[in-house]
């Protein structure tokens, strides 16, 4: 039986901040959102070495630095006006938008 892949609130592209962790504090851009893991991809946060291996000619093999997913719960949305803080929806007629739950401001 196959587990339902979770809905999340977070979409690619927003910026979040890493509120636990060894990262704790950096914020950066979400790069990809891995729904059956639960995890996400920042931008700059939990970078680890990984052996790679040359695919091209062109290509630099050897040990490279990139980011390795987080857990979902371990990032926060950054509002624009008030910083960290939780998401809320808005119904406005037939549109849906995403809210800042400390301001109210559209994300």
């Amino acid at each position: 039986m196959a587990l339902a892949a979770h809905k999340f609130k977070l979409k690619k592209e927003d910026t979040v901040e890493v509120i636990s962790g060894k990262d704790k504090g950096k914020k950066g851009r979400v790069l990809k959102i891995i729904r059956d893991k639960d995890r996400v991809v920042v931008e700059g946060a939990n970078i680890v070495k990984k052996a790679q291996k040359k695919r091209k000619q062109q290509d630099r093999g050897g040990i490279v630095e990139i980011e390795a997913a987080l857990h979902i719960s371990n990032v926060m949305i950054v509002c624009k006006k008030c910083g960290p803080s939780r998401i809320g929806y808005k119904l406005e007629g037939k549109t849906k938008t995403r809210i800042c739950k400390k301001c109210g401001e559209g994300l």
